[in-house]
């Protein structure tokens, strides 16, 4: 899949679940795996606290951190 439709896909995946990616804080480093598992797995319209409490629990969950 090229760049471009990666990211064409995680902002589809951000509208559905109804986060803005503008209002994200720049300096949260993510990778785009990891945020489209984490988008993937939330219902349409959860919203952005539940966008940033899976992703909390994903980067815990991740090998070699905590």
């Amino acid at each position: 899949m090229k760049q471009e439709e990666r990211f064409e896909r995680l902002l589809r995946e951000f509208e559905r679940v109804g986060v803005d990616p503008n209002t994200l804080s720049a300096g949260l480093a993510v990778r785009e795996e990891d945020a489209l598992r984490v988008l993937s797995a939330l219902p349409d319209a959860a919203g952005p606290a539940a966008f940033l409490a899976e992703l909390r629990r994903v980067v815990a969950d991740a090998p070699g951190v905590g």
